[in-house]
């Protein structure tokens, strides 16, 4: 009988006395190493980082956009983060199962964030403010639990940086009364933009990363 391994290097049978091999059958990925794959990607976090800073720029520029218009490019916003969120959650990087579990969780009350800030009744300035506010509090709350619980993860310094950040964030918006949509844009516009320069930078400094460890395994040893 082939031992459990011997998949992985062809197995031997034996048919009237003749030795045969098959041809070993090359794994194929499942869907939570495609997404490991995705979730580990620099340009990954370089898209969620975009995806963070270009609705700060866009709500910073055309701040006397009405209400609903603020509100639906920030409802896109976090129905995009729940799918960032929901991808990275199962980067190799998260070696803590629990770290995992919370950042899928975050991914969906993203995505729930966001329809509540689609619906045509919640659109206030105070609601708006509220649902934001709570949630990157949370948020940050959450990342600087992941940075500080999972000792294996690499950079807990930036992440637990940016978790601080939306800690802030959070606070900010939740006890600043903005009391007109231009105020309540240019708050949330500010926000967004140095949220998603923090999250450029985590891309950055995964792209590094990943460039050391290729050029390390290119060397040759001496």
């Amino acid at each position: 009988m082939p031992s459990p391994g011997a998949g992985d290097h062809g197995t031997r049978l034996e048919v009237g006395g003749d030795t045969m091999t098959s041809t070993p059958t090359p794994a194929t990925p499942d869907a939570q190493d495609i997404l490991a794959d995705i979730g580990d990607a620099w340009l990954w976090a370089l898209g969620w980082a975009l995806a963070t800073l270009v609705p700060g720029v866009v709500v910073l520029v055309w701040p006397q956009e009405t209400l609903h218009v603020l509100a639906v490019v920030i409802g896109l916003h976090f129905l995009l983060g729940g799918a960032f969120s929901f991808v990275s959650a199962f980067s190799r990087s998260y070696g803590d199962s629990g770290s995992r579990l919370m950042r899928i969780l975050l991914a969906f009350g993203s995505v729930l964030v966001g329809v509540v800030c689609l619906r045509h009744p919640l659109q206030t300035i105070a609601v708006l403010s509220l649902v934001v506010g709570v949630f990157w509090l949370l948020s940050g709350l959450v990342t600087v639990y992941i940075a500080v619980a999972d000792r294996g993860r690499a950079h807990r310094g930036l992440t637990f940086g940016t978790g601080a950040l939306g800690v802030v964030a959070g606070i900010v918006v939740l006890g600043y009364p903005a009391e007109s949509a231009v105020a309540l844009a240019r708050l949330l516009g500010l926000w967004l933009v140095l949220l998603g320069a923090a999250e450029v930078a985590v891309a950055l400094v995964l792209r590094s990363a990943g460039r050391r460890v290729l050029h390390a395994s290119d060397t040759p040893p001496r």
